[in-house]
């Protein structure tokens, strides 16, 4: 039985259909990848999974229970985290401060705690009591993903987290994303950089106005099919 699995998954913002039955699911330490251009849907799928979208109860599944609709803190204390587009961290606290918001809504035993994030990303250590502002974006989303990893959650969702960084500050959390995954977390990646998401996924869901596109192993893919699912042409 797959750990996350979503049927026929559908989303609205007002009377604006944005999800059209979405047919998914994530294996237990499995790493996909969601891609599609903007606008594809991508987004709002992870949304919907973080409860942060309105959905059916049976239309999203979390290790044999009906999640879908859930509140967010529900879905935090069963073991779903989120490391939103934008970082969206708290710019009145410190890059400590940051990082312990993180397991106030599930507090578990698990190899992540603040001195494993300190040794996943050392820079943050030397600037914890900084304001989390004051760094750059690089470094600012390395605590965004230390403050998810915070509650040991059982599947990561990451939305767009190499969105405007540098080339070598994507290699250094697309590296951390394979340490976290070999410490048990199942990950879903939305991405908009395909070779990045080929790179780090075994498993590639193409998004196009909503609907899923194209399914594969990124081995079993050609560019013509990814090209085609991805803009539809």
């Amino acid at each position: 039985m797959p750990l996350l699995e979503t049927r026929a998954l559908t989303a609205y913002y007002g009377d604006f259909q944005a999800l059209y039955g979405i047919d998914s699911h994530l294996d237990e330490g499995e790493t996909i990848a969601i891609i599609g251009a903007n606008g594809a849907g991508k987004s709002t799928y992870l949304s919907a999974l973080a409860g942060l979208r309105s959905v059916e109860r049976e239309m999203i599944e979390f290790d044999g229970i009906a999640l879908g609709g859930s509140k967010p803190a529900e879905i935090l204390s069963r073991g779903i985290a989120m490391v939103p587009e934008g970082r969206r961290l708290f710019p009145s606290l410190s890059v400590e401060e940051n990082l312990l918001v993180g397991n106030y809504g599930r507090k578990v035993r698990g190899p992540w705690n603040i001195e494993a994030i300190y040794r996943l990303f050392p820079i943050l250590k030397e600037r914890r009591n900084q304001q989390s502002t004051s760094l750059s974006g690089g470094q600012q989303q390395m605590v965004a993903l230390g403050r998810s990893l915070m509650a040991n959650p059982r599947i990561l969702l990451c939305d767009e987290i190499s969105l405007g960084l540098a080339p070598s500050v994507i290699r250094d959390i697309y590296a951390a994303l394979a340490e976290i995954r070999s410490e048990g977390a199942s990950v879903v990646v939305v991405e908009q950089n395909i070779n990045q998401a080929l790179d780090v996924a075994d498993r590639v869901y193409c998004m196009l106005e909503g609907r899923i596109t194209l399914e594969g192993r990124p081995s079993g893919l050609s560019r013509e099919q990814i090209r085609h699912a991805y803009f539809g042409q």
